[in-house]
């Protein structure tokens, strides 16, 4: 059968199931190959329905709205991993091609298979185990220390669906909703990293700079490219330890494997089967943008080059601050875009036009140069002003524009 493609241009047509920000920033790379990115949105206020051409409304748990926008595209891609497992083998079944498959994306999608899956590879990752009552997680707690790290198998993002508990006490509730959990012992890490591999259908892959991830409250602040004082054999380390676990499950796209760090090495946390928070900085910082790169392995193209355009990058999302808040009077969001982009010219702004609310992702802002701090300054320095119209005292504004 021959490769769907879009009669008006000869070229793939990618069909991306979610209109988060990561769709979004996957249309702006899909504008620069050519190719038509169709895009599932629940709604046509998401990030990418604002701004896409080819646009259906659907949701994600809806298998006729899954057909539908398969129907005639050539890959069926993803912007988030909250399709349920049976709704994409039946899109398989159907003859639709999706990248990541269902035997890949179950490992981003359930946290123990995941575990089970590491385990049987003879991978690093924090001791654990499946646990049905409060009395197996206190015999875990009893035998590997507390606090113990709960979390649910399924649906947790963000900080989300993860729980970190000092006694038995505290994880009854948790089974409300959950025949098992998973139970974690608490590893004393060093920091947190990320190691972001694309990997094609041929089976090329590319990986870029190991990066450190800062968090606060659960969700990614920062991200600091490459990984500061990370040594060598320790980076090196990180990104074959990403590519075997990217061939080992047979992911197709951009994975981002996450990271504990520790005194002895790397352990795998989570994996993310996606375009993710911590290759943003890869839009300006690296040759090929991981959304870039995703189109390129998901439609088997030959992957692009990965090397940094600058020694030190940093990215800092942008988090609903004082100025998301109701009855905010000072700077408009408009103003305070003017304003960034007077005082900090070399910032790069990326807004997801999502309506703002405390603590919510609204966008990011990336700097490059050579001096880890100073590029961190201001980076962290922009979008906390987007965030709460208030100058950092190191970048005064004059009185007059």
């Amino acid at each position: 059968m021959a490769t769907p493609v879009d009669p008006r241009t000869g070229l793939p047509v990618v069909a991306m199931v979610g209109g988060g920000q990561l769709a979004r920033m996957t249309h702006q790379a899909a504008i620069a190959l050519g190719q038509s990115l169709r895009v599932l949105s629940t709604g046509p206020d998401e990030s990418a329905a604002l701004v896409a051409a080819d646009v259906r409304l659907g949701d994600h748990r809806d298998l006729d709205a899954l057909l539908a926008v398969a129907d005639g595209a050539t890959v069926v891609t993803f912007d988030h991993e909250h399709v349920p497992t049976e709704h994409l083998r039946a899109l398989e079944a159907a003859g639709h091609r999706v990248a990541p498959g269902s035997d890949a994306l179950v490992h981003a999608q359930d946290k123990l298979v995941l575990r089970r899956a590491l385990a049987a590879a003879g991978e690093p990752q924090p001791v654990w185990a499946e646990v049905a009552s409060v009395d197996e997680v206190a015999a875990f707690g009893d035998r590997h220390g507390w606090p113990v790290v709960v979390k649910t198998p399924r649906g947790g993002y963000d900080g989300r669906g993860v729980f970190v508990v000092d006694g038995a006490d505290d994880v009854a509730e948790l089974f409300t909703g959950y025949d098992v959990l998973l139970a974690e012992q608490r590893v004393p890490m060093v920091r947190e990293l990320s190691a972001l591999v694309a990997r094609s259908p041929f089976g090329q892959v590319a990986v870029w700079p190991v990066v450190e991830t800062v968090q606060r409250d659960g969700i990614n602040t920062e991200v600091l490219a490459p990984a500061p004082g990370l040594d060598e054999d320790t980076a090196t380390a990180a990104q074959e330890l990403a590519v075997r676990v990217a061939d080992r499950v047979g992911v197709v796209g951009v994975m981002a494997v996450e990271l504990f760090q520790t005194a002895d090495g790397v352990l795998v946390n989570e994996l993310a089967m996606r375009p993710h928070n911590s290759g943003h900085w890869t839009i300006e910082g690296s040759r090929t943008s991981q959304f870039e790169q995703h189109l390129r392995a998901v439609l088997d193209y030959p992957l692009g080059a990965t090397g940094m355009a600058a020694p030190v990058v940093v990215m800092a999302n942008v988090l609903g601050g004082r100025a998301a808040e109701e009855g905010w009077t000072g700077p408009s969001l408009d103003e305070r875009v003017h304003h960034l982009m007077a005082h900090w010219p070399d910032v790069k702004l990326h807004w997801y036009g999502k309506g703002q609310r405390p603590g919510r992702k609204l966008g990011h802002v990336t700097a490059l140069g050579a001096d880890l701090d100073e590029v961190r300054a201001r980076a962290t320095a922009a979008a906390r002003y987007l965030a709460d119209g208030e100058v950092d005292p190191a970048f005064a504004f004059p009185t007059e524009h």
